[in-house]
């Protein structure tokens, strides 16, 4: 730990358009969307021709999700579900809370003052379903525009005293009781991103390869056929009976990667993860008991076009991909604890509207007064 040389007073503000407190995340505050407003029908996330898969916005139906998923069904041993979903999105950064400190003291030679501060980027992401499907067969599945996700949190900015390089956090509330700090480390760099290849085969249902058990599970009572049923037939969701190759448990990340803009010039990645230090997720106890997510890695990146956006400025791109793993039932596989579900959701937005250029004083939170 270095003694402060610089110090500021804490202000809550709404954000600005690359705010330098928020090193990092300063391309993220305004309103990131797969539906356009000028195409919306009455809905956030239907927009003309969403549900027909011929939808007018470019990035409308970019988002997609898969679940495993405890269900109970008669004649059926498994007692799980596999649900795949289609979304529409809107993830929103509204305010900022600067310098927040946190108070520290040095342990090297004469005692001194510590404290890092830390800029809060506040955000709520909301998803709605376009379309679903599963296996199991369940009759919960729900219909297209069932909201399916709502998440309010912070994104953080380690403005200085960084243990271990990590100099970003996203903190994330989910209604369903849970809590998640996820710590990270950013990086900005030309050109597009490299896309990760993941797999959504679970962890811990046979000793020997899981994509091979996954190929011969052909019976469909077989443990793993949900997910060579998924792999072998992807799902397509509004867009069926077209060419589009469908996302599938086998390579979820696939969709991202054929869906990368062509003229990306420049991104910012943020890599998150629960694993890191004394990060982590908290659940309340049915889900502690029931389906234990009890790890998340996501990472974003905000990619700048070679064309142009919003207010004459380069136009910029959101990408996402999470990966949490829920823990349920027994290992299969001779060792000890639950097997490992992934859950994986995905998507790409655009951003479609700016926050405000200039804080005026009548946007102004709570400022603190002067140090004296």
């Amino acid at each position: 730990m270095n003694r402060n040389t610089v110090y500021e007073n804490r202000k809550i503000r709404f954000a600005s358009m690359n705010d330098e407190a928020l090193g990092p995340l300063k391309q993220l505050p305004g309103v990131w969307a797969n539906v356009r407003p000028e195409f919306r029908m009455n809905s956030n996330f239907r927009g003309v021709g969403t549900l027909e898969g011929a939808a007018a916005s470019p990035f409308d139906g970019r988002g997609w999700n898969l679940i495993a998923l405890p269900f109970a069904q008669q004649g059926q041993f498994r007692n799980y579900r596999l649900l795949m979903n289609q979304y529409n999105e809107v993830l929103t950064f509204t305010k900022v809370d600067e310098a927040v400190p946190n108070r520290g003291i040095t342990n090297e030679g004469m005692t001194a003052q510590a404290d890092q501060k830390v800029a809060a980027l506040d955000y709520e992401q909301t998803i709605a379903q376009i379309a679903a499907d599963d296996i199991g067969d369940s009759d919960v599945a729900g219909p297209p525009e069932l909201p399916i996700h709502h998440e309010p949190g912070f994104f953080l900015h380690m403005k200085e005293q960084r243990i271990d390089g990590i100099d970003i956090g996203r903190l994330a509330t989910i209604p369903h009781g849970n809590a998640a700090t996820a710590l990270g480390t950013s990086r900005v760099f030309d050109g597009p991103p490299e896309i990760p290849v993941m797999s959504a085969f679970p962890e811990g249902v046979v000793v020997g390869d899981i994509s091979e058990a996954v190929d011969a599970a052909t019976d469909e009572t077989a443990y793993l056929f949900p997910y060579r049923a998924f792999s072998q037939d992807p799902f397509k969701g509004v867009l069926s009976g077209t060419p589009f190759p469908g996302f599938s448990p086998a390579d979820p990340t696939a969709l991202l990667r054929l869906g990368l803009p062509a003229n990306v010039v420049r991104t910012t990645e943020l890599s998150l993860d629960t694993s890191l230090k004394e990060a982590g997720i908290v659940n309340i106890p049915f889900i502690e008991r029931q389906a234990d997510a009890n790890f998340m890695r996501s990472i974003f990146w905000i990619m700048e076009l070679d064309e142009e956006g919003l207010d004459g400025k380069p136009k910029l791109v959101l990408a996402y991909a999470q990966f949490i793993f829920l823990d349920f039932f027994p290992r299969r596989d001779g060792v000890e604890g639950l097997i490992r579900w992934p859950h994986i959701s995905i998507n790409m937005m655009e951003k479609i509207s700016e926050p405000p250029g200039v804080v005026t004083d009548d946007m102004k939170i709570a400022y603190a007064l002067p140090e004296t």
